[in-house]
C-alpha cells in the first residue's frame, strides 16, 4: 500500500507533512516487520509547549551547536528517560 505525500496547511498558512493521524491507515501485524518499519517512519510523538527553566550555561552549550537546540535538549532528556526505564 503506497502512502500519498499529501501536504496540508496549518492555521498560520505554513505547510506540513502528514503526522500521527495517518498511522491508523497502516495496519501492522505482529509478525510483519515491514509494516512495523513503515509505522515507525510515520510516528511522531505529540509535542507539548512548556516553560522550562534551565541554567544559562547549559542552554548556551546547546545553542552553540546551532539551530535545533530544543530538539537536542529533547533527545538528551529522552536518553535519560530510556536509561531509567531500562534500569
Amino acid at each position: 500500500m503506497k502512502q500519498s505525500k499529501r501536504v496540508t496547511k496549518t492555521r498560520k498558512g505554513k505547510t506540513r507533512k502528514p503526522t500521527g493521524k495517518r498511522i491508523g491507515t497502516i495496519r501492522a501485524s505482529a509478525d510483519d516487520k515491514a509494516s512495523d518499519e513503515r509505522l515507525a517512519e510515520w510516528y511522531r510523538p505529540i509535542k507539548k509547549p512548556v516553560t522550562l527553566r534551565l541554567d544559562a550555561d547549559v542552554l548556551a552549550w546547546f545553542k552553540t551547536k546551532g539551530r535545533g537546540y530544543q530538539t537536542r535538549i529533547n533527545r538528551a532528556l529522552r536518553d535519560v528517560m530510556r536509561q531509567e526505564k531500562n534500569s
